[in-house]
């Protein structure tokens, strides 16, 4: 019986991500709508990113491990930035468009589970930037995305 893949798995391996989102944040630090928004990110940022989205997918855990990252981290970052719908709009737009670029995995399913989760995840962050205190505590487990689960408050009985 064959195994199903990761998300991660499917896409390449953590120089795929790395690379994705080293592409995708020259974009973003271009954009004219996004670009004042990310000017002073840390220079670990892509960094960080890459390895969340990889370890969300089913990769290693190198977030949560090397990073010292969490998922109460990750929606810290967001707090207070006041994110609007047309920035998070362009922001997987570029995202999206980096993908085809470089060649990311085209086929529909795995498209179809990668704009799901950042569509999920890119609400959530607008969400959480109107809030002035991070909701999530430090010991809430990373996300786990695969290929169809619900990623949000939906709990089948």
């Amino acid at each position: 019986m064959k195994t199903v893949p990761t998300l991660y798995e499917w896409a390449g391996d953590i120089q795929t991500f790395e690379t994705l989102f080293e592409t995708f944040y020259d974009k973003v630090l271009r954009d004219d709508l996004l670009g004042s928004l990310f000017k002073n990110m840390s220079p670990d940022h892509v960094r960080h990113v890459a390895h969340f989205v990889a370890e969300v997918f089913g990769g290693p855990t190198l977030y949560t491990e090397q990073d010292q990252g969490s998922h109460a981290k990750m929606i810290g970052e967001h707090i207070g930035k006041m994110l609007t719908e047309e920035k998070r709009q362009r922001w997987l737009q570029l995202l999206l468009q980096t993908a085809d670029e470089l060649g990311l995995k085209s086929d529909p399913e795995f498209r179809s589970a990668l704009v799901g989760y950042l569509e999920w995840g890119t609400r959530l962050a607008v969400i959480n930037s109107q809030l002035t205190e991070n909701p999530m505590v430090e010991s809430e487990p990373m996300p786990r995305w695969g290929w169809g689960e619900t990623g949000g408050p939906y709990i089948p009985n």
